[in-house]
């Protein structure tokens, strides 16, 4: 290829990238809003929250056009593909990411004010954190190319599982003990496990980008800690 050829080609794939990058900042900033309105039960957070997931729903189709362009155009083979390849599923993980953080918001109106006891809801926060810390790790793993990082974040999920099923007893306990809690604790086990479940595409980005980096998958099986037994039917 010509340097002017090669020029171009690098820059439709520094472009994807910096797709991936938007949808990933935009994600971890969806996902905060949305338990910040929980945590201060702001309605109107929530509701514009819910608003701004459209945005990635764009940029996820933006990127899958992208893809198809330059695999239309410049046939890549090796670790290119394997760039455009690893793109198109981030992409769709951070898309679900956001769906996740939208579920929440949904929530937030849900409980409409009546979140009797905040403390009940510092779980989710301390949940939230943790995967929102998993997703920036995984999110810098991608952009350095880093292997060994990925793998990192992959064995760093059972820590979100285990708060979910410390954090599923603990509301199911409050449940039994005054009838009254139950509603609010039902919305906020919801709550809880959209987070879980966030953390759970942080593993599978990680996976795609040890993938992109090696050309090799990780076969073992990721260490799983949710011992609740429970599906969350709104993500199924």
């Amino acid at each position: 290829m010509s340097e002017h050829t090669v020029s171009s080609y690098d820059e439709e794939l520094s472009g994807i990238a910096g797709r991936i990058a938007e949808m990933g900042g935009l994600a971890e900033s969806i996902v905060t809003d949305a338990v910040t309105a929980l945590i201060t039960q702001d309605l109107d957070l929530a509701q514009a929250t819910i608003g701004r997931d459209h945005r990635l729903d764009d940029l996820m189709h933006d990127i899958e056009m992208r893809n198809v362009l330059v695999i239309a155009r410049r046939q890549p083979m090796g670790q290119d593909l394997r760039e455009i390849m690893a793109a198109t599923r981030i992409a769709n993980d951070l898309e679900r990411v956001g769906d996740m953080a939208k579920n929440v918001a949904k929530r937030v109106i849900a409980i409409d004010s009546d979140l009797k006891s905040k403390t009940l809801a510092i779980g989710v926060e301390h949940m939230t954190e943790l995967a929102l810390a998993q997703l920036k790790a995984v999110l810098d793993a991608y952009t350095r190319k880093d292997a060994e990082e990925a793998v990192k974040v992959r064995e760093r999920d059972a820590e979100i599982d285990a708060i979910y099923t410390s954090l599923f007893r603990e509301l199911l306990t409050y449940m039994m003990e005054d009838p009254r809690n139950i509603t609010q604790c039902a919305h906020l086990l919801f709550c809880a496990k959209n987070i879980e479940r966030i953390g759970d595409h942080a593993t599978n980005i990680a996976e795609n980008v040890y993938y992109m980096v090696t050309g090799k998958r990780l076969l073992d099986d990721r260490p799983r800690m949710d011992e609740t037994g429970v599906e969350d039917k709104e993500n199924a």
